[in-house]
């Protein structure tokens, strides 16, 4: 009897594991924690919205911005405005556990004001491929979704695997990857996109420069002669791209036809559906080999 009235006092002063204390470190190296797993949570940014569903935490979410189209379930939450301006007095309202915020897309200034007011602030900036997993389980941890997130994590290692182990050690195929025509602007070695190029066995023709996605002529993409050309986001199936390339015929990637859009939602949101992005950018690559 002694022992069930210990039982029984032990579990009125133990909390239950919903409410327990929960803490991850976000892309600042700040340790964010709350008192108990997050119930209401804002999104700053499409791809924190699809991380947030992907880690299990999707019915959580209340408030998204401005093409956080997916899954179609995020469609039906009302919008706060776009990633680089939000509406504050609008996530105040809402009254959020936690708001997922995205380093270089949204304004710092709307972010310091937020932490001003007491809002709980986990900022993402996945800049690899190993980001997305690690912050699929940060996100988990968060909103007390940790079985989900860690088998989506572990889901996208796996595949993610699988692609290294097929294609990274075949033939290097050089790679130019725009992302815009005026001015003509690719990505550095220090992008998610080059992380995928790479994961595939290419080359990244402009993976020395400096800036994150630099600006570059057409001059020194014809010098560097590339095997194949991709180009994405607000240039996904305009033709009026090939176009201007096609003036280069003595171009490799011209001359054999190796020129493929790709959807920008495959390849420059930095979620899970980034490996079908690769997947298919490894197929291409493939063909150009």
């Amino acid at each position: 009897m002694l022992r069930l009235i210990c039982a029984a006092c032990l579990l009125l002063i133990t909390p239950p594991a919903w409410a327990q204390q929960v803490s991850a470190q976000d892309d600042r190296g700040v340790t964010v924690s709350l008192s108990q797993p997050a119930r209401r949570i804002v999104s700053l940014a499409p791809h924190a919205t699809e991380l947030a569903f992907a880690a299990g935490a999707g019915s959580f979410v209340v408030g998204v911005t401005a093409f956080s189209d997916y899954p179609p379930a995020a469609k039906r939450i009302q919008p706060l405005g776009d990633s680089g301006k939000v509406d504050i007095e609008r996530i105040l309202a809402l009254k959020p556990d936690l708001v997922l915020a995205w380093q270089s897309g949204n304004h710092s200034g709307d972010l310091a004001q937020l932490e001003r007011l007491g809002v709980r602030i986990f900022v993402t900036e996945p800049r690899h491929l190993q980001d997305i997993p690690r912050l699929l389980r940060a996100v988990g941890r968060l909103a007390g979704t940790d079985v989900k997130a860690k088998r989506a994590a572990t889901g996208f290692e796996q595949r993610m695997a699988r692609l290294k182990n097929k294609f990274a050690a075949r033939k290097p195929v050089s790679v130019f990857y725009q992302i815009w025509d005026a001015p003509l602007m690719t990505v550095n070695g220090e992008h998610l996109i080059n992380d995928v190029i790479e994961l595939c066995g290419g080359r990244n023709i402009f993976a020395v420069l400096t800036n994150l996605t630099p600006t570059i002529s057409m001059e020194s993409v014809v010098s560097l002669d590339p095997e194949v050309i991709f180009a994405s986001g607000g240039l996904y199936q305009n033709e009026q791209v090939w176009k201007s390339w096609r003036r280069f015929s003595g171009m490799r990637a011209v001359r054999k036809e190796q020129m493929y859009f790709i959807h920008p939602d495959l390849i420059q949101r930095q979620t899970p559906r980034i490996l079908e992005g690769a997947e298919h950018l490894c197929e291409q690559l493939d063909r150009a080999r």
